[in-house]
C-alpha cells in the first residue's frame, strides 16, 4: 500500500490503540485553562476572518520579482543574464495603476509581453510573468512587501524555513509552529475538528505542535481510515475506531485525551467527504473571458485541457497560464481552498518548491518565469473564486501570504543564477488587505525612496546593504505575521505576545520600528496592510 497517501496526522495516541494500517494523527490533548483564558480574549477564529498561507520553499528572487526599476544598481553588469529589462516606451515614474499587459487579440500568447510592467508606485516593476497579479493589484487587494527578513539571517535553507514558520528566529529549540500556537489561542482547537490544515506532503513546522489537532492530507481524495475508497473496509475501521472510543480508561490514562482523539478523527473524516476534491469537480471559472481570450478560463489549472486558453485554441502551448508542472501544486491549492470555503477551518496552505535557482534562473522566460507564473496566476485564481464560490469562507475575509525562506544575491553567479542571500519579497492578497486607493497610495511597500526607511539606489545602497551583495531587510516578517494575526484573525496584543514572542521583546521593535536590538538594523515595524 502507498503510505504517501494515507491520511497523515501527528503522533496518533500517546497510549492507547494504534490502528495498523498507516494511519497517523495529530495528537490533541485537552488544556482547559488555556483554553478558558483564550476564549475570553480577542475575536481569532470567532468571526470568520481566514488566512490561506503558501510557503516558496527554495528562497524566490525578489529583486526579480518585485523589480527596483529605477535603481541603476539594477543593471546588466550585476544581473547580466537574469535581468529584466524596462520597456523603454514606459514611464517606471508615472504613479497610478499597475500596467496590465492583457493580450491584444486572443491567439496572442499570454505571455507575450517582455519587460518589466510598471507596477504604478513611481519606482517598482513586475517580472512580465506575474501579469494577472496586475487586475489584483487595480482592485486594492494586493500588497507587495519587500525588504523582508529576519536579524542575523541564516543561509541554510533548512535552518531558515524552520525560522519563519516558528516565528523564532535563531532559536533551533522551538519545536512548535506560529500557525499553531494561533489556533491554540483561538480556543477552539479542543473543540473543533477543524482550524489549521495543510494539504502537502507532510504537515508544516508551522502547523505542529503537541497542545493541539491539526490536519495535514496528502492527498484529499484518499482521506480515510485505510487510505482508499472503499467502502465496507472503512466502515469497519471506523467500527472499530468507535468501539475503542467507549473503552472505560481509568482517569490516570487520559480518558479526556483519547476520547478527542477518536471523536477528531471521525468527525474530520465525516467533513471531508462532503467535499468534492476530484479532478471532475473542478469546475471553477472565471466569470469573464480572461486575457482577452474568447473564454473564461479555469481557476485552478490542473491539466493541459483547463490551462489557460490551450483548449480554446486547439491546443496551442503559448495559451497557457502556468507552466504544466504546476498542476500538483494547483490541486492542492484547491483543495486548501476548498477546506477553508467549506468547513470552519481558520488557517489552510500547502507548498511551492523550486525556488532554490543557483543554476540557470532564466530572465523573461525560463526556471524562476515559470514558478512567478504560478504566483500570479494563483492570486488571480483564488480572488475570483471567493468572488464567485463563496460559501463559508468569502474574499474580503480572507487575506493570502507568501512566505519564503530568504531572498537570493544581488550579483549573478558563474551558474547564471543567483546563491543565498538576505531579503526579499512577500506577496499578500485578499478582500481585507489596504492596497492601492484602499487606505494607501499604492500596494507596494519597501521599494521606492520615498519610503520611512528609503530605499537607496546605486552600487552601495540597499541592494548591497549587507556583505556588498545582499539586498538589506527593512521589515521583520514576523510583522507581517503578526499584523494579520492580530488585526485581520482577531488575536488580542497579549494573545500575540505568545503566538510571536518577539513582539513581548521592546528591543526587538516588532510593532512601532526603531533599531532591532538583536543585530542594529533600522526596522520599520508593522505595515499599515490590513
Amino acid at each position: 500500500m502507498d503510505n504517501f497517501h494515507l491520511l497523515t496526522r501527528r503522533s496518533f495516541l500517546d497510549r492507547g490503540m494504534k490502528i495498523g494500517l498507516g494511519v497517523a494523527l495529530s495528537t490533541l490533548v485537552d488544556i482547559p485553562m488555556l483554553m478558558k483564558r483564550a476564549l475570553a480574549q480577542g475575536t481569532l477564529g470567532l468571526d470568520g476572518k481566514k488566512l490561506l498561507f503558501v510557503f516558496l520553499r527554495g528562497a524566490n528572487d525578489g529583486l526579480n520579482s518585485l523589480i527596483p526599476a529605477l535603481d541603476p544598481a539594477y543593471n546588466t553588469t550585476n544581473r547580466p543574464h537574469i535581468l529584466i529589462p524596462s520597456d523603454p516606451a514606459t514611464d517606471y515614474s508615472a504613479a497610478g495603476p499597475c500596467d496590465w499587459p492583457v493580450s491584444a487579440l486572443p491567439t496572442d500568447p499570454t505571455f507575450a509581453y517582455g519587460h518589466a510592467i510598471r507596477v504604478g508606485n513611481g519606482f517598482a516593476a513586475l517580472h512580465p510573468s506575474l501579469k494577472f497579479l496586475a487586475p489584483v493589484y487595480n482592485t486594492g487587494d494586493l500588497a507587495l512587501v519587500h525588504r523582508v527578513g529576519y536579524p542575523n539571517q541564516s543561509r541554510s535553507h533548512f535552518s531558515s524555513q524552520n525560522y519563519w514558520e516558528t516565528a523564532e528566529p535563531n532559536n533551533d529549540l522551538v519545536l512548535d509552529g506560529v500557525f499553531y500556537r494561533a489556533m491554540v489561542e483561538s480556543g477552539l482547537a479542543n473543540s473543533s475538528p477543524l482550524t489549521g490544515v495543510s494539504v502537502q506532503s507532510a504537515l508544516p513546522l508551522s502547523l505542529r505542535g503537541s497542545a493541539a489537532a491539526m490536519t495535514n492530507l496528502t492527498n484529499p481524495t484518499r482521506y480515510d481510515l485505510i487510505g482508499i475508497p472503499e467502502p465496507l473496509a472503512n466502515l469497519k475501521a471506523g467500527n472499530a475506531v468507535r468501539a475503542a472510543d467507549l473503552f472505560p480508561f481509568p482517569a490516570k490514562q487520559n480518558r479526556e485525551l483519547l476520547s478527542l482523539q477518536f471523536q477528531n478523527l471521525t468527525n474530520t473524516i465525516a467533513i471531508f467527504k462532503q467535499i468534492n476534491f476530484t479532478e471532475a469537480g473542478n469546475t471553477f471559472k472565471d466569470d469573464a473571458n480572461t486575457d482577452g481570450d474568447t473564454g473564461p478560463y479555469y481557476l485552478f489549472p490542473t491539466t493541459n485541457a483547463k490551462n489557460g486558453g490551450y483548449a480554446l485554441h486547439a491546443n496551442n502551448t503559448g495559451k497557457y497560464v502556468v507552466d504544466p508542472s504546476a498542476y500538483g501544486f494547483f490541486t492542492n491549492l484547491k483543495a486548501a481552498a476548498l477546506i477553508l470555503n467549506k468547513t470552519d477551518a481558520i488557517v489552510a496552505g500547502t507548498e511551492m518548491y523550486g525556488f532554490d535557482t543557483h543554476n540557470q534562473q532564466g530572465s523573461v522566460t525560463g526556471t524562476q518565469a515559470n514558478l512567478l507564473r504560478t504566483i500570479g496566476w494563483m492570486m488571480y485564481g483564488l480572488r475570483k473564486y471567493f468572488l464567485n464560490y463563496a460559501d463559508k469562507a468569502t474574499w474580503n475575509n480572507l487575506v493570502v501570504v507568501t512566505l519564503s525562506e530568504f531572498g537570493r544575491t544581488t550579483i549573478q553567479n558563474a551558474s547564471l543564477g543567483t546563491d543565498h542571500a538576505e531579503a526579499s519579497v512577500m506577496f499578500l492578497a485578499g478582500g481585507a488587505i489596504k492596497g492601492y486607493n484602499k487606505g494607501n497610495p499604492s500596494g507596494v511597500f519597501g521599494c521606492q525612496p520615498a519610503d520611512k526607511i528609503p530605499w537607496i539606489t546605486g552600487q552601495t545602497g540597499s541592494m548591497f546593504g549587507v556583505i556588498k551583495r545582499y539586498l538589506k531587510r527593512t521589515t521583520d516578517y514576523r510583522s507581517v505575521l503578526g499584523k494579520i494575526i492580530r488585526d485581520h484573525l482577531g488575536a488580542t496584543q497579549d494573545q500575540l505576545n505568545g503566538i510571536i514572542p518577539g513582539y513581548a521583546s521592546a528591543g526587538e521593535q516588532l510593532l512601532a520600528g526603531g533599531t532591532s536590538n538583536i543585530d542594529g538594523t533600522p526596522i520599520v515595524g508593522e505595515l499599515p496592510l490590513v
